[in-house]
């Protein structure tokens, strides 16, 4: 008995239409058409515009702060699965409260594990992400996750660069293991920077554990929030002998003073995906995510491996 393959069909949320857009046009449907109905306390109501019922149902958005991102995301998961959706794949290029993953003091939450948790019971049949900041996030959810890697758009762009003498940097200890994976890549040194923290995105101290005398330097992180970590660091190489310091990051926050700081420090360029919308900035390169998302999800429409699409 042959089975038929549902139809799938691309929906986003409000935050992140530009980058559903062209991820529609490179998977090649058109955008699913939906309306938002506002209340004047604030609340809101997505529905869809057209019928979802028996079809594969990718639903992207990005679930940065504030929490109505998040909120809109659920709600719009719970409409697809009332209105009788076979599949419903959540996609969040950037996977919002990750930092929260562990109790690092008593008496917090653990608030990666509770949105994980609100997604599965708003009825997310599939998870796609990527770069989560803390890779055992994986682990709190029951469904599958598709965890990509940024690099695949990233490295390309590094190598055109064709620098010499380059060195990766990692901006603190824990994310030592992607500069690692990086530089084997790039078959390039590296150096890590240790820093402590007065409290969140506040450095009090930070030291590099290694040379970058006559370097071309690449930082490399997960994501970039205040800039303050990545400043400091550009900064501080670049009185240590550094040739040039640019910074990868693949979500783009850039909350608080972030623009300013990259304006005023020596970081000659910071590359980041579209995975959040940013304002333009003549230090910002902003390298679309768009393709490697639409050709994961063909695969998952297909039921084909997607492993072909790491490069590391």
């Amino acid at each position: 008995m042959s089975t038929i393959a549902p139809d799938p069909k691309i929906f986003a949320c409000k935050q992140s239409e530009a980058l559903a857009q062209d991820i529609a046009d490179a998977f090649g449907i058109p955008l699913g058409k939906v309306i938002t109905s506002h209340y004047s306390d604030g609340e809101f109501q997505p529905s869809f515009e057209e019928s979802v019922r028996g079809s594969r149902v990718f639903l992207i958005g990005s679930t940065f702060p504030n929490s109505d991102h998040l909120m809109e995301l659920l709600l719009m998961i719970d409409a697809a699965k009332r209105a009788s959706a076979r599949h419903i794949t959540a996609v969040l290029p950037y996977f919002g409260w990750a930092r929260q993953d562990r109790k690092d003091k008593p008496r917090v939450p653990i608030a990666a594990k509770l949105v994980a948790k609100m997604l599965e019971t708003a009825g997310a049949t599939r998870i796609i992400t990527m770069d989560l900041h803390a890779d055992q996030i994986q682990g709190f959810f029951e469904k599958p996750v598709d965890h990509l890697f940024a690099s695949t758009i990233f490295l390309p762009y590094l190598r055109s660069l064709k620098l010499d003498n380059l060195t990766i940097a990692s901006p603190d200890m824990g994310g030592s293991k992607r500069a690692y994976a990086y530089s084997k890549f790039l078959e390039s040194d590296v150096v890590i920077c240790y820093k402590q923290r007065e409290k969140a995105n506040v450095i009090s101290y930070m030291e590099l554990i290694g040379d970058v005398k006559g370097k071309n330097v690449v930082l490399v992180d997960d994501m970039v929030d205040t800039a303050g970590t990545l400043t400091t660091a550009a900064d501080l190489m670049m009185e240590r002998g550094a040739l040039s310091v640019r910074a990868v990051c693949t979500h783009p926050l850039l909350s608080g003073n972030a623009y300013e700081r990259i304006e005023k420090s020596q970081m000659l360029e910071l590359i980041v995906s579209d995975s959040i919308p940013t304002k333009p900035h003549n230090k910002i390169r902003v390298i679309s995510c768009a393709k490697l998302f639409a050709d994961v999800m063909l695969s998952v429409n297909a039921n084909k491996s997607i492993s072909g699409k790491f490069l590391m």
